[in-house]
């Protein structure tokens, strides 16, 4: 993302040296990293540390932080060849204050709408938040401080290198003369007729529409680390020569995989590892060497796990095991948790929602949570037996508990290390259920007795694991996805089946996992972007001063997003959650151009008199046309490497919220290019009438 970014504010150099002289460019990418170090001081008071999600805020900033300069610069520019052509007696500092006055309000409320069309994002909570809000946190400090670089540096460097009489005397790009004189042609074509052109915007947004219903859900993609953790779930009470004799097995079949470089693995212990699991619970580790196919060597890797049927296994990288087992407590991309008073019930529904996730497609490695009866000794104290030789229950319990499972009793302390002292019967004396029957209990008088004799010993089944949560017993059912499918809609064919099972009265399941924290976040952001949406209606309106051209603004916005919807579809067909915060970048973004042209419009006609018509719409439309293709192809160029980057390692997220700007960004140039020139020569009002012109007093002409 660094390179990106260097490269970016390269790229971003030579066009504004093509398209403008060498005084602009300059003063417009000096811009840049001064806007970026501003925002990465304040991020660096909070505390905050560099990471991908900052960068990448960084990146889309690109072409808003140019295009505040350039709207500077350009005012600057044009004033001074006003003023000197026409031999005007105006200092050049009265100048050049003057013109960055001219737009100073316009920038401020361009970007306060966009830092309202991102607000929603920083309200997410949980995981969510701490993947998106470092973007949305270096995204809005970027605007500001490039708000506040825009109104008092670039003014200082215009001083600095337009302050000579000679300084505007260069040459003239190319490519601005022909480009204007082409779309002033386009738009005088489009004048007389409009219906084609919104007859275009319906017809595309309708497109959008219809597509989306076929694109999927999900809340983060797979990352592509090169460390992966397999699980071993066996059946309660495999033994541990059969989970040792199971892990090297696996270990000599993954280790002999061409670019697997390491492998490691521990086997469940509850008293003395680090997870409260069993023995029939392990854990394998391995690392994958950078310079091989990461695909290739994934479907290796998942080809040796999948030929040791019988038990649940898995293959995950450690950032997405985190996050499930953060989410659920599981690994498992669904996870069904049923919740209920009785065991074997809970089992019965469980096996019918296993049942239903067989039959869903796109689903794997499903499976019921390995709550089973496995043996266990079983100590009842014959009490009447006990207190006949002065014993009581709990001294029974203790002893038989001492003697078979062990006990700490103290701890030894030699050669700066502590060694726990464990009471514990010989192996010989519990070797069988007639053995720990005859282990020998001291009473109270010094006598012993044997245990069978205050006690009745004996093999029961009993659960292996129980869970509660809220007090209710409960069992989960989970499973995983082939990849065939998204997220969404497998959720949607599993919630529509669940609703067609009969759960007995105080019985219910709730669906969590990935799917659950994605729809929590989405519904947040829809929540706050209702607010947002009303901030930016209002921001408009105090622009505009008038409710037709703010409504008219408004509506156009969500016209912007079809590009995004289209690019989706055209690649991954799935919205994640990172697609859907590209969605509001774009917003920002569109409103923020159509902000500044309607701002221009409305410039020409209270303050340079032009009058109101489609010679007014034409000069406004051509003097903003290269700025708004500039915020574009520099935005464009920065998140051009990340989509041709691809899902590559780091990447992961960044790369669809890239699809969905540049997406976006194509149609919502097109919407502000040709289409809002028309809504205001259709829908604004000249100045003298009630509307966005200025009022003109009486006895004035």
């Amino acid at each position: 993302s660094g390179a990106i970014l260097l490269g970016a504010i390269l790229m971003i150099f030579m066009l504004a040296f093509f398209l403008y002289e060498w005084r602009t460019a300059v003063i417009s990418v000096v811009a840049i990293p001064l806007s970026l170090i501003v925002a990465g001081l304040v991020l660096y008071w909070r505390g905050a540390t560099i990471n991908t999600m900052i960068l990448a805020g960084f990146v889309i900033a690109l072409g808003d932080i140019v295009d505040d300069a350039i709207i500077d610069i350009e005012n600057v520019v044009r004033r001074l060849r006003l003023q000197r052509a026409a031999g005007g007696r105006k200092s050049t500092p009265r100048v050049i204050l003057e013109a960055s006055i001219e737009v100073r309000s316009a920038i401020v409320y361009a970007t306060l709408i966009e830092v309202a069309a991102v607000a929603p994002i920083f309200m997410l909570e949980g995981l969510s938040g701490s993947f998106f809000r470092p973007l949305a946190i270096s995204y809005a400090l970027a605007l500001l401080a490039s708000m506040v670089v825009a109104l008092t540096v670039t003014p200082a460097l215009s001083m600095i290198f337009f302050r000579s009489e000679h300084s505007l005397r260069g040459r003239e790009s190319p490519i601005v003369p022909p480009l204007k004189a082409a779309y002033g042609r386009t738009l005088r074509r489009l004048m007389p007729n409009p219906k084609r052109a919104y007859g275009s915007v319906a017809v595309t947004g309708m497109v959008g529409v219809l597509m989306l219903p076929f694109l999927g859900q999900s809340l983060l993609p797979s990352f592509k680390e090169r460390d992966f953790l397999m699980h071993w779930l066996a059946k309660p009470g495999t033994s541990q020569p059969e989970m040792v004799r199971i892990t090297t097995q696996a270990s000599k079949e993954l280790r002999a995989i061409p670019g697997v470089r390491n492998f490691g693995a521990h086997i469940g212990q509850a008293l003395l590892a680090d997870e409260p699991v069993g023995i029939d619970f392990g854990e394998n580790w391995i690392s994958v060497d950078p310079s091989v196919d990461y695909d290739e060597t994934l479907a290796a890797v998942q080809e040796v796990v999948d030929g040791y049927p019988g038990l649940f296994r898995d293959v995950l990288t450690y950032l997405k095991e985190r996050i499930r087992e953060v989410l659920t407590g599981s690994s498992e991309a669904i996870t069904v948790r049923i919740f209920g008073p009785d065991l074997v019930t809970l089992r019965t529904q469980a096996s019918e929602v296993n049942e239903l996730l067989e039959s869903i497609p796109g689903v794997k490695e499903n499976h019921v949570e390995f709550q089973e009866d496995i043996p266990q000794i079983q100590v009842r104290v014959d009490m009447a037996a006990a207190q006949a030789v002065g014993l009581k229950p709990g001294d029974v319990r203790r002893s038989a508990a001492f003697l078979i499972a062990g006990e700490e009793a103290g701890d030894i302390f030699e050669g700066g290390r502590a060694y726990d002292v464990q009471v514990w019967a010989t192996p010989e004396t519990r070797a069988s259920v007639t053995d720990v029957a005859g282990l020998l209990i001291d009473t109270p008088g010094g006598d012993l007795v044997r245990l069978d004799e205050v006690a009745h010993v004996e093999v029961v089944a009993v659960p292996n694991i129980i869970h509660h949560e809220d007090l209710s017993r409960s069992i989960d059912v989970g499973a995983n996805l082939d990849g065939t499918r998204d997220l969404g809609s497998v959720v949607d064919d599993l919630e529509d089946g669940l609703e067609e099972i009969e759960w007995p009265l105080e019985y219910r399941a709730e669906l969590l996992g990935e799917f659950q924290e994605r729809e929590a976040a989405t519904r947040r952001l829809y929540i706050f972007a209702v607010g947002a949406a009303v901030a930016v209606l209002l921001l408009l309106q105090a622009s505009f001063n008038s409710w037709r051209l703010a409504t008219l603004s408004f509506l156009t916005l969500p016209f912007a997003l079809v590009g995004g919807v289209i690019a989706v579809f055209s690649t991954s067909r799935v919205v994640s959650l990172g697609a859907l915060v590209g969605f509001f970048t774009v917003l920002g973004i569109v409103a923020r151009n159509g902000i500044m042209l309607i701002s221009h419009y409305q410039h020409l006609e209270n303050e340079e008199a032009v009058e109101f018509g489609p010679e007014l719409v034409i000069r406004g439309a051509q003097e903003r046309v290269v700025p708004i293709l500039m915020t574009v192809f520099t935005t464009g160029l920065a998140l051009i490497p990340l989509i041709i980057g691809g899902e590559i390692p780091g990447q992961e997220i960044e790369y669809p919220m890239a699809i969905v700007i540049l997406g976006g960004l194509i149609s919502a140039t097109l919407l502000n290019l040709f289409v809002v020139p028309l809504l205001y020569l259709a829908f604004a009002k000249p100045r003298g009438r009630s509307g966005g012109g200025r009022l003109i007093p009486v006895g004035q002409t």
